[in-house]
């Protein structure tokens, strides 16, 4: 038995988002406090989960980062989440300070 996390990496794309997107290059998915794979920008990747809770997060050496999210997994069923680079000034800015600013993630 297993569930789907699909994980889906769009691009920001006006202002300075391409350009920190680019820099921030390849995110590490994190599931349970595991590494689970990576994603690039403008990609879609999934990853095989047990039914039951979870949390996921992304990060790029620990300066970029995504808030922890927990969803719940079921059996034959897929989980959507999509992330992208802070879209704003001030995001960016806050983003100094609270890393966990840098990476927007939200589940569909």
């Amino acid at each position: 038995m297993s569930a789907t996390l699909t994980l889906t990496r769009t691009r920001f794309g006006i202002g300075i988002g391409p350009l920190i997107d680019k820099m921030a290059g390849e995110w590490q998915v994190i599931v349970d406090g595991t590494v689970a794979g990576s994603i690039t920008m403008q990609e879609t990747v999934e990853v095989p989960v047990e039914p039951g809770r979870h949390t996921l997060r992304l990060e790029k050496s620990r300066r970029f980062l995504s808030p922890e999210r927990s969803f719940e997994a079921v059996n034959g069923t897929d989980t959507r989440f999509h992330c992208r680079c802070a879209m704003l000034w001030p995001q960016f800015l806050a983003a100094l300070v609270k890393p966990d600013l840098w990476i927007s993630l939200k589940q569909e």
